[in-house]
């Protein structure tokens, strides 16, 4: 017995199913005078994923420009490393504002 996909009642639900991507949205740091420059490239390398050299790239791009977009995720993604990186920042003291913003 031979099983063929156009045989699969599975297969007509997928084809009539319509599926959106989800939602992007942009994390972005903000600069203040009071968190290091060191605890910016700590996280951004442990919360965001980022090499060592994107780290510092994006640091000064804060320090610089007063903000910068850290990464572009899904609203999950984004809303727990937001969450884990001020909950970083408060446990070290630091005042470190991080928002997600809607693409």
């Amino acid at each position: 017995m031979s099983w063929k996909l156009e045989d699969s009642k599975a297969l007509s639900f997928f084809a009539d199913a319509d599926f959106e991507e989800p939602k992007s949205y942009k994390v972005v740091f903000f600069n203040d005078d009071y968190t290091t420059k060191e605890f910016v490239v700590d996280v951004l390398i442990s919360r965001f994923h980022k090499s060592r050299s994107e780290a510092l790239v994006i640091m000064e791009t804060v320090h610089r420009s007063k903000s910068a977009v850290v990464g572009v995720y899904t609203y999950d993604i984004a809303a727990t490393r937001v969450a884990l990186t001020i909950n970083d920042a408060r446990a070290q003291g630091f005042p470190l504002r991080c928002e997600l913003e809607a693409v």
